[in-house]
């Protein structure tokens, strides 16, 4: 089914389009080499604007898998392809793997999550739709249509697949490392605020009172800085996991594959100066 004419799915002249375009989309980033401001995340900021956080990080990343498999399933009707190869549906499968963890796994895992403000989830929905436009076109008839546009890569696809599966395991393990310090964090708050109140019940008895102590505010938020892993040599290791990860697709996809390099270049000149924010942060 057709839910707008000409972009989804995206006709042959408009994904060209999309596609030519959005190899530039570094240009566009590079105001964050200059500007601080990104309300989300640990740099978040009290607004009217904000969007709970669980609910702003699922519906601005799951669109984008979603987006793509929508592209797998009608296009190749619309163009009269009758099935698409093995390549085709791997490329597609890891991309979706990845991103339900990422969008729909990944939030309630988190122990927290900050709110995010309403330009920055808009942004970010952005980013997934259009991704997901390019790779979802290209897989999905206006790429490789045949097992012989794949012949003569197997090598290269097994390194791209080993490439993409230990970096997708390492972004996993140094997401949880994370999650741990907030988690452990939790557990001391919640040791201490007991403790508080426990010494507050009983000077309250010795004064005559009824012993009910009071509540003891707890801290909001803590952050610290994780150690185990890739992480005793970068701050952002699970950015480095990531990057690795999407290189280990390129490389799947073939050099020429342009969507995937434009999608590892855009998250790279996305997330670097995000990551140079939070050292200097």
């Amino acid at each position: 089914m057709v839910l707008v004419p000409g972009l989804l799915p995206p006709s042959r002249e408009n994904w060209e389009l999309i596609n030519y375009a959005w190899q530039f989309f570094p240009v566009i980033t590079a105001i964050q080499w200059v500007l601080d401001w990104y309300p989300q995340g640990k740099t978040s900021v009290e607004s009217k604007w904000n969007i709970p956080g669980r609910i702003a990080w699922i519906t601005m990343e799951a669109p984008g898998f979603i987006t793509l498999l929508y592209i797998m399933f009608t296009l190749p009707k619309e163009l009269g392809i009758e099935s698409l190869p093995w390549g085709n549906w791997t490329m597609a499968g890891l991309f979706t793997i990845h991103y339900l963890y990422r969008s729909i796994l990944s939030p309630f895992l988190n122990p927290s999550m900050s709110p995010t403000h309403i330009v920055v989830w808009a942004l970010a929905l952005s980013f997934q739709l259009i991704n997901a436009t390019c790779l979802g076109g290209w897989l999905a008839g206006y790429g490789p249509t045949t097992v012989h546009d794949w012949s003569g890569r197997l090598y290269l696809i097994e390194v791209g697949m080993v490439i993409w599966g230990w970096s997708f395991l390492a972004n996993m393990y140094h997401d949880d490392d994370l999650r741990e310090i907030r988690r452990a964090a939790a557990r001391r708050q919640k040791r201490e605020s007991l403790a508080a109140q426990e010494k507050e019940r009983e000077k309250e008895k010795k004064e005559g009172g009824e012993g009910k102590g009071k509540a003891v505010p707890g801290v909001d938020k803590v952050y610290m800085m994780p150690k185990n892993g890739l992480f005793g040599y970068v701050l952002y290791a699970h950015y480095l996991c990531e990057w690795a990860e999407w290189a280990g697709f390129w490389m799947i996809g073939g050099w020429d594959c342009v969507p995937a390099r434009s999608f590892l270049l855009n998250e790279i000149s996305t997330m670097l100066p995000r990551a140079l924010q939070g050292k200097r942060w």
